[in-house]
């Protein structure tokens, strides 16, 4: 996969505490989510990023990780011209189904608000 040059790069912005979260997981999960954020940035689809089911498009993208036995995820949109947007990284704490959790999900549309709102007074 060839990559944009770094001054092609979108620049990333953390909404909420996506970023004190996500440096909370094990090195091996952050290693994966960094990278697969930094192709996200360079305008390309890392290979453990899919549409996130609920949101309409595939404008808004969850990397799933697996490590030490638990599932881990991160969710960001590329909706936006600007700015590629970290909305949220946690730990899937559910034993059953792949479904993401009710609250997980209802962070992560108040927080696509955020993010939709920050991209309009960039674009001022």
């Amino acid at each position: 996969m060839t990559a944009r040059p770094a001054a092609e790069l979108k620049p990333r912005a953390w909404v909420g505490s996506a970023k004190r979260d996500m440096l909370a997981l094990p090195e091996e999960v952050i290693d994966t989510f960094g990278y697969a954020l930094y192709v996200a940035q360079a305008g390309k689809k890392h290979a453990n990023a899919k549409a996130l089911h609920g949101f309409g498009s595939a404008g808004v993208l969850e990397i799933v990780e697996d490590c030490r036995g638990s599932a881990y995820r991160a969710v960001h949109t590329v909706r936006f011209s600007a700015l590629v947007f970290v909305l949220h990284v946690f730990q899937k704490k559910a034993k059953h189904g792949i479904a993401t959790p009710r609250q997980d999900m209802e962070l992560i549309r108040e927080r696509l608000k955020v993010a939709e709102q920050m991209a309009k007074e960039l674009a001022r």
